[in-house]
C-alpha cells in the first residue's frame, strides 16, 4: 500500500515557476512508475510527464523543455520543476504511482497550481 501527498501548488505569475512534490509513505517508490497529471475544471485529466525505476523520464509535448520531473529516493519523493509557467498550465496536478508488473496504481489527492497576472 502506498500513499501518496502532493504539495508545492500556488498562485504564480505567467512566466514564473513551481516546484511540485509527490511524496510516498507505506512503501518506497524504488520500484515504481510515477507520474504527474494535470485535470482542468471542466476537462479531462491529462497526462504531463513520467519517471521510471531507472530514472529514464519522459514529457508531453507542451511541458517539454518546461517541466522536469526528478526522484530523491532516500526522501522517498518525486519532484515536477515547473518554468515558464503559463496560464493555460492552470490545473490541479496529481502524483500516479505504479510498481512495474503490476496493474494497480496509487493516486494522491493533487495540489492546485493557478497561472494568472
Amino acid at each position: 500500500q502506498v500513499q501518496l501527498v502532493e504539495s508545492g501548488g500556488g498562485l504564480v505569475q505567467p512566466g514564473g515557476s513551481l516546484r511540485l512534490s509527490c511524496a510516498a509513505s507505506g512503501s518506497g517508490l524504488q520500484t515504481y512508475n510515477v507520474d504527474w497529471y494535470c485535470q482542468a475544471p471542466g476537462k479531462q485529466r491529462d497526462w504531463v510527464a513520467r519517471i521510471m525505476p531507472s530514472s529514464s523520464t519522459n514529457y508531453a509535448d507542451s511541458v517539454k523543455g518546461r517541466f522536469t520531473i526528478s526522484r530523491d529516493n532516500a526522501k522517498n519523493t518525486v519532484f515536477l520543476q515547473m518554468e515558464s509557467l503559463k496560464p493555460e498550465d492552470t490545473a490541479v496536478y496529481l502524483c500516479k504511482a505504479k510498481r512495474v508488473g503490476s496493474n494497480r496504481e496509487y493516486w494522491g489527492q493533487g495540489t492546485q497550481v493557478t497561472v494568472s497576472s
